[in-house]
């Protein structure tokens, strides 16, 4: 797991908001920081987090250890800069929809949007970003999410958390799907076919009579989904009950 605020504050916000100033001094940088940051997400969606090294990145770009550190001081101020600019796909799919609905239909694609983001960049997901990198994509996202529920009856507050709720369970799901396809990879079979020999052998070996309601119910899933479970589906169920909460929330807001 990589901490995203780990590295030296001036200089990630410097970075960040592309103010740092580079010496004018000796031949032109080959390089820019956008350039170096669009290599490393590229390669971290290629590799994953683990794939990435300032080493690795280095001979991506073909220059050595040295120069890339004179661009990002350290891979800590990098992880920022990643982030930050994997949430510039969202941001442009905000900026590229139409006008804001009713608030509803707003947070379901905010949800969706964020969900699409994890499925282009999982590795977003082995970053914490509990200190959020203070860049200027993160700043577009957040002020354009709250847009979508701004002066629906619900205080700053209570925005902050329906939108942190949302986001929370988007991202939760989406690791899921992470790990399931961890599983694949690591296994070298689908959910499908781990499901095809695991079934009958179930129903073979356990005594479903002293489980009836969980043979029931299990059944009754791995029948539709053809697996013991299947995360988009419960992504969508969640999300509604959650949306169900905060429309009894705001009508109940409305009422006093």
């Amino acid at each position: 797991m990589e901490y995203s605020g780990s590295g030296d504050p001036r200089r990630t916000i410097e970075l960040l908001w592309g103010v740092q100033s580079r010496s004018s001094k000796g031949p032109k940088p080959k390089l820019t920081v956008p350039q170096v940051t669009a290599a490393a997400i590229a390669l971290a969606d290629a590799e994953g987090l683990a794939g990435l090294s300032m080493r690795q990145l280095a001979n991506h770009l073909g220059v050595s250890a040295m120069n890339l550190y004179s661009y990002v001081p350290s891979k800590a101020e990098l992880v920022d800069l990643m982030v930050d600019r994997a949430l510039a796909d969202v941001v442009g799919h905000y900026e590229g929809a139409a006008e804001p609905g009713e608030w509803r239909g707003n947070l379901e694609f905010v949800a969706w949007a964020n969900w699409q983001l994890y499925q282009r960049h999982p590795w977003l997901l082995g970053v914490s970003t509990a200190r959020a990198p203070l860049g200027p994509n993160v700043m577009a996202k957040y002020d354009r999410e709250l847009a979508y529920i701004d002066g629906v009856g619900l205080t700053d507050l209570e925005m902050d958390s329906v939108l942190s709720l949302v986001l929370g369970h988007t991202e939760a799901s989406a690791r899921r799907v992470a790990d399931a396809a961890e599983a694949v990879r690591h296994s070298g079979i689908t959910d499908s076919e781990w499901w095809a020999k695991s079934a009958p052998v179930l129903e073979e070996v356990v005594p479903f009579d002293r489980y009836p309601i969980a043979g029931r119910v299990g059944t009754a899933s791995g029948q539709a989904h053809q697996a013991a479970s299947d995360v988009a589906t419960a992504f969508e169920f969640g999300l509604g009950r959650i949306l169900d909460g905060v429309a009894s929330l705001i009508e109940g807001r409305n009422q006093n």
